[in-house]
């Protein structure tokens, strides 16, 4: 479960937001040979009625990098390039679940990839982020994922 901490904080515009928005800590070892890069994307499957909602979209983080510390990716960082998520932002947008609900799966994937650190323009959407690592009739630029499921339900 991810503590309410972790929640988006919003009340005025949204009651379920309940939290202060702290990113969790993240962490990763064993690095794919041929990484230059990653792009860690964190979703909703259940958000927006089973439409889902991308709460994170990050890429072009160096392979040097080996995680982020609580709160560190709740803003915008020197450590990754900010994409453009559901919520229209380039960092960490937490759960806004509403009452009464099964928790919802809140999936982190890591992908280490063979592109450049700063090779995409920020403010990416997950499907144009994931277009450029999979290209169409053209080889992965995948070198391997990885993924946690963090639970949140409003309390």
């Amino acid at each position: 479960m991810l503590p309410v901490k972790a929640a988006n904080k919003n009340p005025g515009n949204n009651p379920n937001c309940v939290g202060e928005n702290v990113s969790p800590q993240l962490s990763w070892v064993n690095t794919p040979a041929g990484t230059k890069s990653f792009a860690l994307l964190m979703v909703d499957p259940e958000g927006r009625g089973g439409a889902g909602v991308n709460h994170w979209v990050a890429y072009g983080i160096p392979a040097d990098v080996t995680g982020f510390a609580e709160g560190e990716v709740s803003k915008e960082g020197p450590k990754y390039v900010g994409g453009k998520s559901t919520q229209g932002v380039g960092f960490y947008s937490g759960p806004c679940t509403p009452p009464n609900v099964q928790p919802h799966h809140y999936t982190f994937v890591l992908i280490a990839t063979d592109l450049e650190a700063k090779e995409l323009a920020p403010g990416l959407t997950k499907d144009e982020v994931t277009a450029k690592i999979v290209p169409a009739g053209a080889p992965s630029r995948a070198k391997g994922s990885a993924g946690i499921i963090g639970l949140f339900v409003k309390p």
